[in-house]
């Protein structure tokens, strides 16, 4: 399955106007329309679980929000666009004068004409977003305001897929599903992981994979808690966010600093853009401040264009579908699924004949025809390949010193292992077989037990 960026924008705009939170049932609709698409599992986690240093809070719902004017008007309108509303306000409904509802009012004087999004998910309140151009011409008078929403014991929601593969080590890949209508942040990387997970699906894999769809934070943190047992199998990870505006790739490094998922986003992400950038790990940013922290410290790294904050649409109505363009939804895709063949194809090799440079003539690899590379650079790439194949070096190694493609590289290699020149070192395998395709499963949701593992544990 080949995703194109038209595709990927007419998904990313489908989740655009859903309001999500942290909980409630927009993220729910929007995990019913990705497992839609790929199997699915839903986990609820209760209101008031303890999760390490934090409380799963309340279920937040919102039906409709108003501001009305002295004149009858709704000047502020919840239906009109889901970010006038301050993510879990209470319930209210009350009559207020202009200077005392100024100070729940949000507005920004250098960009007039957005709407900027705000939150108040661990303290008690309300409040209102507006465009600053309209918040001038308000006049004195009594405002009355409605808040239809609820604040009750119900659950966080969670989504994940698990594609399993010849080896139970694990690639994992998370979206934040928390934001309501921003595109680029984030229903651009939720179209983009969905498309990513609907192609390694339909691939045949050595490596297992866990798509994971969760609320920002809380929803983090409420993944490790329900797998901590299994994190050991984690290879590989990748944060995916703000994938569809026209910057270059950003790839952040994980805590580690040399961890191999590193290597791999650093060279595929520079190849494909000349003008990526490389950030070092900072806890600040999106989940892997919480998937890198020192009691978890795992392998992942975080994948953008922009970074958060790094653009002047960030957190405003002003990040629409508008914002997002297809080819970049495309060219993040594509090279999604660069890293997953790097990740796939990577193997540590050692040389059959190492003394010396053994006869490639004789064994018929001089006169073959193969790889995605020229025939000089085919030879070139074996003789690199044998040079460097101690048991110490990658194919990946072996690619960024040589200057030679990745995929030329893997093709020689496997020429070379044909022809017994070569002996992967191990890869640990599991009796469970890879199929074409995984089976679509239920996205019903289950709730979370501490003492039940979950698919794929």
């Amino acid at each position: 399955m080949q995703a194109t960026g038209q595709e990927l924008h007419d998904f990313a705009a489908r989740l655009y106007p859903i309001c999500r939170s942290i909980s409630g049932n927009g993220v729910r609709q929007t995990l019913r329309l990705i497992g839609a698409r790929i199997p699915l599992q839903l986990t609820e986690v209760p209101s008031g679980t303890r999760v390490f240093d934090w409380e799963v809070p309340l279920e937040w719902n919102v039906e409709d929000a108003s501001v009305t004017d002295p004149d009858g008007k709704r000047v502020v309108d919840f239906q009109a666009h889901n970010l006038h509303l301050v993510s879990y306000s209470e319930p209210l409904q009350q009559s207020l004068s202009l200077d005392e509802l100024a100070p729940r009012l949000h507005s920004l004087a250098a960009r007039p004409d957005w709407i900027p999004y705000r939150t108040s998910y661990y303290k008690r309140n309300w409040g209102f977003c507006m465009r600053h151009a309209q918040r001038e011409k308000l006049r004195s008078g009594k405002y009355q305001v409605e808040i239809n929403t609820s604040l009750s014991r119900g659950s966080l929601t969670y989504g994940e897929t698990v594609l399993p593969g010849r080896s139970r080590d694990e690639v994992l890949f998370v979206a934040h599903t928390c934001h309501p209508s921003l595109a680029n942040d984030n229903t651009s990387s939720m179209s983009v992981a969905t498309a990513l997970a609907e192609w390694i699906a339909s691939e045949p894999r050595r490596l297992t994979y866990r798509f994971v769809f969760a609320p920002a934070t809380i929803g983090a943190l409420c993944w490790l808690h329900g797998h901590r047992h299994g994190l050991g199998r984690i290879r590989h990870g990748l944060v995916l966010a703000l994938l569809g505006d026209s910057a270059s790739l950003t790839y952040k490094r994980s805590r580690r600093d040399d961890a191999p998922i590193d290597a791999i986003a650093g060279y595929v992400a520079g190849s494909m853009d000349a003008g990526a950038s490389m950030l070092p790990f900072s806890p600040y940013g999106y989940d892997e401040r919480q998937l890198c922290s020192p009691g978890f410290n795992l392998p992942v790294g975080r994948l953008t264009r922009s970074v958060n904050g790094g653009f002047p649409e960030y957190h405003t109505s002003a990040d629409d579908p508008s914002l997002i363009r297809p080819e970049k939804l495309q060219h993040s895709f594509e090279t999604l699924q660069q890293i997953v063949r790097v990740i796939e194809g990577d193997a540590t090799y050692v040389n059959q004949n190492p003394h010396g440079e053994p006869m490639l003539g004789k064994r018929g690899l001089y006169s073959s025809t193969g790889g995605r590379i020229s025939l000089a650079d085919r030879e070139n790439a074996m003789l690199w390949i044998l040079n460097q194949s101690d048991g110490g070096h990658s194919l990946l190694d072996i690619a960024q010193r040589s200057g030679l493609d990745f995929n030329g590289i893997r093709a020689a290699a496997s020429e070379l292992e044909g022809a017994g020149l070569l002996k992967e070192k191990g890869l640990k395998k599991s009796k469970k077989t890879v199929v074409a395709k995984s089976p679509r499963a239920s996205t019903r949701p289950v709730r979370a037990r501490k003492t039940t593992k979950k698919r794929g544990e």
